[in-house]
């Protein structure tokens, strides 16, 4: 798709990286494609970088890389995480069409600055609530974690249980997991008391083979009767 002076509008805008001692974003250009630097291996069943989120984690994880912060910006997302879940108001801050994106610029700086999250991922959200983009900021942090867990190579998986799994539980997961990813695992964790016992394990698009299918029935069972 071609804009008004032939420029390719298609994609959407990314962060141009900018080197800058500060380690805050020095250049917003809407429209610019993403310079890449280096190959990031993103080798995986899940397409990361066919969707909106994908790319925009690709570009902050590459700029966390280079600075530094990869850790950092894995515990600055996971705060952003638990604020959403705890607060339905600022997700219908972040999700509404109706509040201007320099209003939702202002609040999501406070939210974050608040709860002690670093410079560099606040002028990402700023970035994120510039371009319209804060509707899939909770998918930029999951994938962001995968690329980071990929880095390190781990596989991330999310766990969703009726309930809060015991620590005997979660190292039986992630030894069926291992088994059958062959790498170690990254898990992360969600209740929704709806399941009404046994649990949903997800990583990326993966089909759950059988060998692995048959070991979390088992876990299943244990789940319902212990509820």
């Amino acid at each position: 798709m071609r804009g008004p002076r032939g420029e390719d509008i298609s994609r959407p805008p990314f962060v141009r990286k900018t080197h800058c001692k500060s380690g805050r974003f020095r250049s917003l250009q809407a429209g610019a494609p993403l310079q890449r630097t280096r190959a990031i291996d993103v080798a995986t069943d899940e397409p990361l970088m066919a969707s909106v989120a994908g790319r925009y984690a690709s570009a902050l994880f590459e700029l966390a890389t280079d600075e530094g912060k990869v850790a950092e910006g894995e515990g600055d997302l996971a705060k952003f995480q638990a604020l959403s879940d705890e607060s339905p108001d600022f997700v219908r801050v972040l999700r509404s069409p109706v509040i201007s994106s320099e209003e939702q610029e202002k609040a999501i700086s406070a939210v974050l600055s608040k709860a002690g999250v670093s410079a560099l991922t606040i002028n990402f959200f700023k970035l994120l609530a510039k371009n319209r983009r804060l509707f899939a900021a909770d998918d930029i942090a999951r994938d962001f974690q995968s690329f980071a867990a990929r880095a390190r190579g781990e596989v991330r998986a999310e766990v969703t249980t009726a309930a809060p799994l015991a620590d005997a539980q979660v190292a039986d997961l992630k030894a069926a997991l291992k088994a059958s990813v062959g790498k170690d695992v990254t898990l992360v964790q969600k209740v929704d008391p709806s399941l009404l016992g046994g649990l949903v394990v997800k990583m990326g698009s993966r089909m759950v083979d059988s060998s692995l299918k048959t070991k979390l029935e088992s876990m299943k069972f244990a789940l319902k009767g212990s509820a």
